[in-house]
């Protein structure tokens, strides 16, 4: 159990990283789109995170709950960039406001998922 839940970790990361890795490849675009390192990383970051929650919440440890404010906050941030993501990718560009919308979001859950404990 604890390789799956490292494998999930990593894949988690690895959204993240594409995810905001794609939003800082738009940054100086002038007219910026959501690509699809944007619209995989959320998906995997979606996917990834609600196995974890899952794994996490089925093994019985004294020692660790799942604290379900926290994961129920960061669940309704990434909806919200996974939405932003889905309804604006196949438009031809996109406003700064929505693309720092994405990337704004997405830094808030990492923090979120740092800070909050």
């Amino acid at each position: 159990m604890d390789f799956l839940h490292d494998v999930l970790t990593l894949l988690h990361l690895v959204g993240f990283a594409a995810l905001f890795g794609g939003f800082f490849t738009q940054l100086k675009s002038p007219a910026p789109v959501v690509n699809a390192a944007m619209l995989h990383g959320a998906l995997t970051q979606l996917v990834t995170g609600v196995l974890l929650v899952g794994i996490a919440s089925g093994v019985k440890d004294d020692d660790f709950t799942v604290d379900n404010t926290k994961i129920a906050v960061k669940l309704v941030v990434v909806l919200v960039v996974t939405g932003l993501v889905l309804v604006y990718r196949k438009r031809p560009s996109i406003s700064r406001g929505v693309l720092f919308g994405i990337g704004g979001l997405t830094l808030l859950n990492a923090v979120v998922a740092v800070f909050w404990h």
